[in-house]
């Protein structure tokens, strides 16, 4: 496995007159590869939701379909720092591929054998083992855009690239509702998505690359004389780093990285807090029909998009590199739309819509910001542990609270009850994103009087 997974041999130097022709359609090629490959670990990430209202009306609860679901996020928090880890030692090409092929086999299986679904501790074993293969797609596409793209111009590729998450997501809902048509049958909302995912995966194997030397390039640093200013680069940088380096001189003794990553933890809740249950709340509370269910949750994340651009657009131009007073911005505006989405009465379908689209077009901003912070405070070779870190909080802190808590908030005290946690988390995640802001204008000043 270690010998499968380890990073490509470098290849004979391509000829200088070739260089910057093959350097530039290598650069598209892959990160058109990640963003496919990306987007399709979001069509096996979610579907349980969207199945969630079928499997109430089995007999299961909300608590005990939360436990269930809540798998996922158990293994995906775990996975994406201990795999992340492990992917800042692998080959890229390799490891994104055989971790969507993975997580779609099973989506595949809970769809297909009868025994998948058939209780609780089943359905929490295989969401599990998903979340732990889907684990594998953040920290390989990381270590991708690390390697290909310089520190200028990574905000910018990191937010186009996260629109995968949006791209996958979204195309859950319409995927639904098609393999609904064609099947009769509420299971082809797993085994559907599935063959498409691995679909995905087999154009992602076929575009990816691991790194520049890989491909008989010299280092993006090199290529495009555009260094980290987060900390000093150095050519030991290009070589790969033991597990031990990564976690202890790069990862967990650095400060800022843990305020971020318990800021991520909150708005994770708040992300996945409104996300997980929507298709449960729309019908329940909201009198949506399936259909519209799945198109509420399809406009949700494609609204994500412009809202993803805009917020690198201000993090890079208004605030000049700053991450934390853009997702400030965008968070103040999630809290709003959030009470909006609760207090709206039943009956004004067209409001709650709006509602959906203004928490989808904002909440994905900080998002991908963290991960893009998370990237830029550390080598490259550290950079999937790094993310990996950030989406630890996210997972195990925001996203299994989400998952298991809202369940049985929601059975014990209501929707109203469920609201309330989450607009406490948009204010939390406010708090921390302005401790990490001081924290670094502290530091930035105190850097800039050493070198005076």
């Amino acid at each position: 496995m270690s010998k499968l997974l380890s990073p490509a041999e470098h290849q004979e130097p391509v000829a200088s007159d070739d260089l910057d022709s093959t350097y530039k359609q290598l650069r598209r090629q892959v990160f058109l590869g990640i963003f496919i490959g990306y987007a399709g670990y979001y069509l096996v990430r979610k579907n349980f939701s969207l199945a969630i209202p079928h499997l109430v009306e089995e007999g299961f609860t909300k608590s005990e379909l939360g436990f269930a679901l809540s798998g996922v996020s158990i293994a995906y928090g775990i996975s994406k720092f201990l795999m992340g880890n492990l992917s800042d030692r692998s080959d890229a090409r390799k490891f994104i591929t055989i971790g969507l092929v993975l997580s779609a086999l099973t989506m595949i299986l809970m769809g297909i054998a009868p025994f998948a679904t058939s209780s609780i501790s089943v359905m929490f074993i295989i969401l599990f083992f998903n979340g732990w293969f889907q684990g594998m797609g953040w920290p390989s596409s990381g270590r991708v855009i690390v390697h290909w793209f310089s520190v200028s111009e990574r905000g910018t590729r990191a937010a186009i690239w996260n629109l995968a998450h949006n791209v996958g997501g979204g195309l859950i809902g319409p995927l639904a509702v098609i393999g609904m048509a064609i099947f009769a049958d509420w299971h082809s909302i797993f085994y559907f998505a599935g063959f498409a995912a691995m679909g995905t995966a087999v154009i992602s194997w076929f575009l990816v690359r691991d790194t520049p030397q890989s491909c008989g390039l010299p280092s993006i640093e090199q290529y495009t004389g555009d260094y980290p200013h987060a900390f000093s680069y150095d050519e030991a940088h290009e070589k790969e780093f033991s597990a031990r380096q990564i976690f202890f001189e790069y990862v967990l003794n650095n400060r800022l990285l843990w305020y971020i990553a318990i800021a991520n933890a909150f708005v994770y809740l708040v992300r996945y807090g409104v996300l997980d249950w929507a298709p449960t709340y729309l019908s329940e509370v909201k009198g949506f029909s399936m259909a519209d269910s799945s198109w509420a949750y399809f406009l949700y994340e494609f609204a994500g998009i412009p809202g993803t651009l805009l917020c690198g657009y201000l993090s890079d131009r208004l605030f000049r590199g700053r991450r934390a007073p853009a997702s400030l911005v965008y968070l103040s505006l999630v809290l709003v739309a959030v009470v909006v989405y609760w207090q709206n009465p039943p009956g004004n379908p067209l409001i709650d819509n709006i509602a959906l689209i203004a928490i989808g077009f904002l909440i994905y901003g900080p998002v991908m910001l963290i991960g893009v912070h998370a990237l830029d405070l550390v080598p490259k070779k550290a950079a999937g542990t790094a993310a990996g870190l950030t989406g630890l909080f996210g997972y195990l802190g925001g996203a299994l609270f989400a998952n298991i808590a809202m369940g049985i908030i929601v059975d014990n005290f209501g929707w109203d009850g469920g609201f309330h946690v989450l607009i406490a988390s948009c204010l939390a995640a406010m708090v921390m994103l302005l401790i990490s802001w001081v924290e670094e204008n502290r530091l930035h000043r105190d850097t800039s009087d050493q070198k005076q």
